[in-house]
């Protein structure tokens, strides 16, 4: 089975290559089962592996250097947090038929949430866990920011995603009102700067990297995009994940000051406006979290309308 591609830069990938490279590399697991999970991940492609384990190929360049410096700096985090995340077991060498590096990891069981499935199906205490997560993640004393720790998510003023966001805004008026998205662009944009110390982030909190069973947090997956920088971009998740309640729960135990708060709105909206018409046609799954993201950031903002009337729940189930 080909993986189907999401982006220009992506490499080949599909089971019957990932099954040779594990016969190859790693004989003890020769013809163990291996299937691909999907949603599929944008940044890297994952198989399950004989039940137990995580086989991870990064899609591109890019996701390559990433993935080297996840798993540089992830097992170092793991102990002081409260849910488990991946740690590699096992590491996979370059071959002719695939360029860079990947990794085996032990699979964390569980299922990502839907947002929006149902009101109240994901309650307060998954948001105080996902809180209480991020908090013990910001607290964790980072290294000072050098350029592999970067991000421009990381980055304190909202200002800086002006032009990527009003031409996306253009691009999404079959799903919203674009008059609205600009009124709410227009206050986002009076969030104020970020002053206070940088910390570790996550940068790309959202239901696909989110373990969850019986309504509580079991793991937290996908750290390439690991950096240092303002916690505001964390909190995205309260807008792509939960209602108003669960947010508010969210907010509350996360002691987020208004000037955070505003901020990590800000990117929800950004972020969920360029995602959307990018992820559409190939990813509907995430397209679908956008739409939900953008939907519940403008039940926030005054004087905005929510979401065209519009069924997206086909938009969750894998290919045929």
């Amino acid at each position: 089975m080909l993986i189907e591609k999401l982006h220009v830069d992506e490499v080949d990938i599909d089971t019957d290559r990932v099954a040779a490279m594990v016969a190859d590399q790693v004989p003890a697991w020769a013809g163990k089962t291996l299937e691909p999970v999907y949603p599929a991940g944008t940044d890297n492609v994952m198989f399950v592996l004989d039940r137990h384990f995580a086989v991870r190929l990064p899609r591109t360049p890019g996701a390559a250097k990433s993935l080297e410096k996840e798993l540089l700096h992830a097992p170092r985090l793991a102990p002081m947090l409260p849910a488990p995340i991946p740690c590699p077991v096992g590491w996979g060498k370059p071959t002719e038929s695939y360029p860079f590096r990947w990794s085996i990891l032990r699979w964390i069981e569980g299922s990502n949430p839907v947002p929006g499935q149902a009101p109240g199906l994901y309650s307060a205490n998954l948001a105080l866990d996902v809180a209480r997560f991020i908090r013990a993640l910001h607290s964790v004393v980072p290294p000072a920011p050098t350029e592999e720790l970067f991000s421009y998510r990381g980055e304190r003023a909202v200002q800086s995603r002006e032009l990527e966001t009003r031409t996306a805004i253009g691009k999404c008026g079959d799903f919203f009102d674009t008059g609205a998205l600009h009124r709410a662009w227009d206050i986002a944009l009076e969030a104020p700067e970020g002053s206070g110390a940088p910390t570790w982030i996550h940068t790309d909190l959202h239901p696909g990297n989110l373990m969850v069973q019986h309504g509580r947090l079991q793991g937290v997956l996908d750290w390439g995009g690991l950096a240092v920088g303002d916690p505001a971009v964390d909190l995205i998740v309260a807008w792509n994940l939960f209602g108003p309640k669960e947010r508010q729960a969210f907010r509350a135990e996360l002691k987020a000051d208004d000037g955070t708060w505003a901020r990590g709105r800000a990117w929800a909206l950004s972020i969920g406006l360029v995602a959307l018409p990018y992820y559409l046609e190939s990813n509907r799954a995430l397209a679908a979290v956008s739409w939900y993201q953008i939907g519940q950031v403008l039940v926030e903002i005054p004087e905005t309308q929510t979401a065209k009337a519009q069924d997206v729940s086909a938009w969750r189930r894998p290919p045929a």
